[in-house]
């Protein structure tokens, strides 16, 4: 798929993925209304849109996590973390509001209780000096499994990192 055009402006239109095949995720930021943002990730571009908007772009197969929270006079009208693989031009895809062309989706979680468990998750892989970046697809597709069922997912540990590692490079 390459660059749509909008035939008026001759600018490039966000929901077409450009020539240089990196998915691109909108985030906005309106303090206490709007705040979506990357919790992890490896963003190859930045593009700064307004004081609210920014657009920033991943390299296909970078995993990233973009957490979604919105409220009203009322309250929490949405809270929601996608984990996402980038996919490359050509690659199958599922389609996620905000990110374009879309991604293979490792974890999606939504309402707060299981984002906030998602959070803490990957501060724990954090803590054990794990890029979450780097952990293995299968590991956040069993922790979306384990949630969506509502127990309680396996911890990833240092051992089972090596293991990913070491499958990754005889794979290569």
């Amino acid at each position: 798929m390459g660059t749509v055009v909008d035939f008026r402006s001759g600018r490039s239109v966000f929901g077409a993925r450009d020539d240089d095949g990196l998915t691109r995720v909108e985030l906005t930021w309106v303090e206490k209304k709007i705040e979506y943002w990357i919790r992890f990730g490896s963003v190859a571009q930045e593009k700064i849109l307004d004081r609210h908007r920014r657009i920033v772009s991943f390299r296909p197969g970078t995993v990233f996590a973009l957490a979604r929270w919105a409220a009203n006079d009322f309250g929490t009208i949405i809270s929601r973390i996608d984990i996402v693989r980038a996919v490359a031009e050509g690659e199958a895809h599922q389609t996620l509001p905000f990110v374009r062309p879309g991604g293979d989706i490792l974890l999606r979680s939504e309402g707060w209780p299981r984002v906030e468990r998602v959070l803490q998750l990957i501060d724990g892989i954090e803590q054990l000096g794990i890029d979450p970046e780097a952990v293995s697809a299968d590991h956040w597709r069993h922790v979306h499994n384990r949630l969506t069922a509502g127990q309680e997912p396996r911890a990833y540990t240092l051992d089972l990192h090596r293991a990913h590692l070491l499958r990754r490079r005889v794979q290569q």
